[in-house]
């Protein structure tokens, strides 16, 4: 099967300091992919790159389309979205008006109707401003946000930092629906609290490479990659 996202022998620099070293990864359509490994690894780098946002040389397509002379916003209008770990709402808007900011102007999966059913604490906290929203409720709303936006493939970084063990779980049904509807996802995350359930592949960074890239299952195989790459185990 094609890739929708491709990406080989990407490099990326914060100034003079180089970060990546040569990523090759791929992402299929409707694919879940973790990408994990330990804080300095180069992981939202590597998301930062494919949005544009760092210098990066280096292959990196998707859905066909050379990404590198693209802007930030033309990759997001050609369907890669991507949810910081800041999670980035506009504090003082309401999540009625983020929502609408974020909306595709063609018709996408997901409405603002099913983005709140998504999400149902959304729907009570329609008038309140995203600033005063607690962070599970902001990171629902960044997610929404980034889904009426039409994404084929959706980047999300480290999406329960700082969440109870309650939203994390309401977020992790969220990216479950975003897999049924056939979004694909590449999900970041240090501690890989929901790839077992949710991740097809999950891939491992260290120093600026991807040092594993197999199932979960082949994963827990692999005690010198926990071990040396991750940290735990």
């Amino acid at each position: 099967m094609t890739a929708l996202l491709e990406v080989r022998d990407l490099r990326a620099w914060y100034g003079a300091s180089q970060v990546l070293h040569g990523v090759d990864l791929h992402v299929r359509a409707g694919e879940v992919v973790a990408l994990a490994g330990r804080n300095g690894s180069g992981r939202s780098t590597l998301a930062k790159a494919l949005m544009s946002m760092v210098r990066a040389e280096g292959v990196r397509r998707f859905a066909g389309a050379d990404l590198a002379p693209l802007r930030t916003f033309e990759i997001a209008r050609r369907g890669l979205g991507y949810v910081a770990e800041q999670r980035d709402v506009f504090p003082t808007l309401t999540v009625d008006e983020n929502l609408r900011l974020g909306l595709a102007a063609c018709a996408g999966r997901f409405s603002i109707d099913e983005a709140r059913e998504l999400f149902p604490v959304l729907a009570g906290r329609r008038a309140a401003r995203a600033g005063v929203l607690s962070g599970g409720e902001q990171q629902m709303l960044a997610l929404a946000r980034a889904l009426v936006g039409a994404p084929d493939l959706l980047i999300v970084d480290e999406p329960t930092e700082g969440l109870s063990q309650q939203m994390a779980a309401r977020v992790g049904d969220g990216l479950a629906a975003l897999r049924a509807r056939g979004v694909a996802v590449l999900l970041i995350e240090q501690r890989l609290a929901l790839a077992p359930a949710l991740a097809d592949r999950v891939a491992v960074m260290g120093h600026g490479r991807i040092v594993f890239d197999g199932t979960p299952g082949a994963l827990a195989q692999r005690e010198d990659v926990v071990r040396e790459w991750l940290g735990i185990g």
